[in-house]
């Protein structure tokens, strides 16, 4: 069966030119103009991954993001006009996977597609529970436990921290890790980066300030510490 996608988006002309692209690479393609047409067809299509605009005529994109990632893990890449870094940063913080600005290069945005559905597909390889100091990363079912209590992750926020934590005592770069974790395409996006760090570490530090686990190499990236 091919990848369902769900494109949300007022402008006539971007579902026009969306629509033809998408199926022409093999997806099945749904539609929506509003956010709550959009939070219906979430509901009712089951998309495998959303496109979705910030601009929408009844209710912010990013809300409707925030929506849908209180009982969804679908894969969310905004596709807006909006390139300032606070929209970006605002998107990203409501749980969207990816960020692509208006006008849009169609091979880099089915490139991003097509990575994001990759990073959803199948059980990962190694199943056997990560224990890092009083964390437990269970890789199987995607949790994380912290001093005995589960934490509640975004799948992004536990992609980052399994990445990291599979790595301990290594220093990754921002340029890798961004790759790792969004693609080729977002290496010179540090500020996805930098959200998702500052979320990871709200959740799973003692003292977010002072960090224990998700440690910052100053000017060059981050280092998970081997504990």
């Amino acid at each position: 069966m091919p990848s369902r996608i769900l494109v949300v988006d007022d402008e006539p002309s971007i579902l026009a030119t969306m629509s033809p692209l998408l199926r022409s690479r093999g997806y099945d393609v749904v539609t929506a103009m509003s956010g709550r047409a959009a939070l219906e067809s979430a509901e009712r299509d089951k998309p495998d991954l959303i496109v979705l605009d910030l601009g929408l005529p009844d209710m912010d994109g990013a809300e409707v993001c925030r929506s849908i990632r209180e009982h969804s893990s679908t894969p969310i890449i905004i596709l807006s006009a909006r390139g300032a870094e606070g929209d970006k940063v605002r998107a990203l913080d409501a749980g969207a996977d990816d960020y692509v600005t208006k006008p849009f290069g169609a091979d880099e945005l089915t490139a991003r597609i097509r990575a994001a559905l990759r990073r959803t597909d199948g059980p990962p390889a190694l199943t056997e529970p990560l224990v890092r100091g009083d964390l437990v990363i269970d890789r199987e079912r995607f949790r994380v436990m912290k001093d005995g209590q589960e934490v509640r992750l975004t799948p992004k926020e536990f992609e980052l921290l399994l990445y990291l934590a599979q790595r301990p005592g290594r220093v990754l770069t921002h340029r890798v890790i961004l790759k790792a974790i969004w693609g080729p395409h977002a290496v010179d996006q540090p500020e996805h980066l930098r959200v998702l760090v500052g979320a990871l570490r709200k959740k799973i530090e003692p003292s977010p300030s002072s960090p224990k686990y998700i440690l910052t190499e100053p000017w060059v990236g981050y280092r998970f510490a081997d504990l």
